[in-house]
């Protein structure tokens, strides 16, 4: 028997496949809060330019005449891969009107991580077989070498404005996303969808490129009817708690996480406008104009990510400075939290609900969430309404009870199509199974009872990162939250060393602390780092792979540590010494 919802989440309601994201962002009759009572849509976080609900709705509208004429799309002619818009942009207030608009011509967006390379960025937009590029002056000349070399002519490429832009700046050539609102101010409506039944479930709305552990990214196939089910089942599985706050209670939400990432793109952009909240949007991580857009816009909620939060423990004078006291809630996803790094932050502020969810591309987004009135430190909280799971053993048994180690395997309406062009890594991801289609997720997962008595999920790490030391498992994520506790660990990264007996020894990569005097040796902070492990944790967990110091651990804009490079790394260099492999 699969592990489902606890007893107190409430039913997943009934996902419609004949609606378009478009149609079910902006048309009350699809349950959007009201017009009358959502607060502005997306506000500019640096310069307080707001764009309201209604006008979003028309901005929209506007935009979508505006690409049909310049591209040649027609509404209801060709399919959605005939309309593939690339979208290379830093955090707008214009994005998502964006991405509603190409909905709206029955195209496809195609989010791009704003860290890409020129070579990274070509091989999404050819792969995705985009006909168009947005982008930003901070990322046009990647850009436009990018889309060059995917084929995609400079004529098709236009600019989302941003704060600070000088408009001289911009190159006379290239069109602007509000100029193509004025040109389509001017454009005749254009005609209604015409979609059959099902036809929300099997047409994409969204290509999403998935960082994996190894290879190039693959295109995640995400359709409408997927964004619709994650939005529908984090707004039923937090209603409860939003009814305490009152009928019209509507909230600021802190837009900070990338908008091309699926964490950023469906529950803080989707989601928040669905419910009539207000986005306070940010086009980077910076401690003091994060601090400041807190304080400034009265944020309820935060959604981060784990090296946020640690940033804030570790920098406990700074963020005194401000005040936060309009904050309800952090949300954080994306990469593990561990439980020591919530409990400080936690004892930093302890009137904040501090929430972990856990989710995946290609489940788009949450699996499953801490319930402000049941939070455990360390676990992911509960699955969310229309969610089933499983947990199997490496030989394909299910596992079904507690406390049991296995990877997770999930089956929801939000479950994705699939990967664009890639037939043998869906057969491998996507199964199906009796009771229906499941999502192998690659993480080892165990189920707990809380003490509150509901299931929770514990994530324990990626199944193919975790450390094999004498055949017992190690979870390099259990270790990095247990040494950023130490003060000298500003940052950490964990991977696996070969050794000759032990087949593998975790080592880590460690940050170090402003903290620590000149005067101490890194020899000597090492080995106190080492000490510290071993009175913290069983033996084979302990650090004898070493610990070697760096500038920064790699991560992705999400906050996932990028162990593959550190792996890279501990490679070359052993190669360069003449190690074993």
């Amino acid at each position: 028997m699969p592990f489902v919802p606890p007893e107190w989440v409430p039913e997943c309601p009934e996902v419609p496949d004949t609606v378009s994201i478009t149609d079910f962002m902006f048309d009350e009759k699809h349950g959007r809060a009201p017009y009358s009572n959502s607060r502005d849509a997306y506000v500019d976080g640096i310069t307080g330019k707001a764009i309201s609900a209604r006008q979003q709705k028309e901005d929209c509208g506007y935009a979508a005449r505006a690409l049909a004429k310049e591209l040649g799309w027609k509404v209801n002619e060709g399919t959605e891969y005939d309309k593939v818009c690339g979208v290379f942009a830093l955090n707008t207030i214009d994005v998502m009107t964006l991405n509603w608009a190409v909905h709206r011509l029955n195209g496809i967006s195609s989010p791009a991580n704003a860290a890409y390379s020129a070579d990274e960025l070509r091989h999404q937009l050819a792969n995705a077989e985009a006909k168009a590029l947005f982008t930003v002056m901070p990322l046009l000349d990647v850009a436009l070498a990018g889309a060059k070399k995917a084929g995609i002519d400079r004529s098709r490429i236009y600019l989302l404005s941003m704060p600070g832009d000088d408009e001289s700046k911009y190159p006379k050539d290239l069109k602007t996303f509000p100029q193509l609102l004025e040109a389509g101010k001017k454009l005749p409506e254009l005609e209604p969808l015409k979609w059959e039944k099902g036809q929300g479930a099997r047409q994409t709305a969204f290509l999403c490129y998935s960082s994996g552990t190894s290879g190039l990214p693959k295109g995640v196939m995400i359709s409408h009817r997927n964004v619709i089910a994650n939005t529908l089942q984090i707004k039923a599985y937090d209603s409860g708690n939003r009814a305490k706050q009152g009928k019209d209670y509507r909230e600021a939400a802190l837009g900070l996480l990338p908008q091309s990432h699926i964490y950023g793109l469906i529950v803080i952009c989707h989601c928040s406008t669905y419910l009539g909240d207000n986005v306070i949007v940010l086009p980077k991580f910076e401690i003091n104009s994060y601090l400041n857009s807190i304080q400034k816009y009265k944020i309820n909620t935060l959604y981060i990510v784990p090296p946020i939060i640690i940033n804030m423990v570790k920098q406990k004078d700074v963020c005194a400075k401000f005040d936060l006291s309009s904050v309800k809630a952090v949300f954080t996803g994306a990469a593990p939290l561990g439980a020591e790094t919530a409990e400080a932050l936690n004892e930093q502020y302890p009137e904040w609900r501090i929430r972990q969810g856990y989710g995946l591309t290609e489940t788009c987004t949450v699996v499953c969430s801490s319930n402000p009135e049941d939070i455990w430190f360390g676990s992911s909280g509960s699955l969310l309404p229309g969610y089933k799971a499983k947990v199997m053993t490496i030989e394909g048994n299910e596992i079904t009870g507690y406390d049991q180690p296995g990877e997770l395997l999930v089956s929801s309406p939000s479950i994705v199509l699939g990967y664009l062009k890639n037939e043998e890594a869906t057969r491998d991801t996507f199964v199906d199974m009796e009771d229906g289609r499941y999502m192998r997720t690659g993480d080892e997962v165990v189920f707990k009872k809380a003490p509150s008595g509901n299931e929770h999920v514990w994530i324990v790490d990626r199944i193919k990162e975790l450390i094999k030391v004498k055949g017992l498992q190690v979870a390099p994520a259990e270790l990095e939250s247990t040494l950023l506790t130490h003060p000298a660990v500003a940052d950490c990264a964990v991977i696996p060393v070969p050794d000759d007996a032990a087949g593998e020894l975790p080592k880590a990569y460690v940050v170090k602390s402003n903290s620590i005097g000149i005067e101490e040796s890194d020899v000597m902070v090492k080995r106190d780092i080492q000490k510290f492990i071993e009175k913290e944790k069983a033996r084979h967990k302990w650090l004898k792979g070493g610990v070697e110091f760096i500038d920064v651990i790699p991560k992705s804009p999400s906050g996932k540590i990028l162990r593959r490079l550190l792996r890279d790394k501990e490679k070359a260099a052993r190669q360069k010494k003449g190690a074993k492999l």
